[in-house]
């Protein structure tokens, strides 16, 4: 797989996250630990895209 491949598929599932991320702030029904664990999962993609991209 290219940079550029790994770089876009990085950028969708970030892009993902930040949705899911979303709907689960809307969601009373959602733990704060899960939305968490996800921000932080969201953050190590938007470090290695940043890390690619320099």
């Amino acid at each position: 797989m290219s940079v550029t491949a790994h770089l876009e598929e990085l950028k969708k599932k970030h892009q993902s996250l930040s949705e899911q991320v979303d709907v689960a702030q809307r969601s009373p029904a959602i733990d704060q630990i899960e939305i968490a664990a996800m921000k932080k999962q969201k953050l190590k993609l938007k470090e290695e895209i940043t890390r690619l991209s320099g």
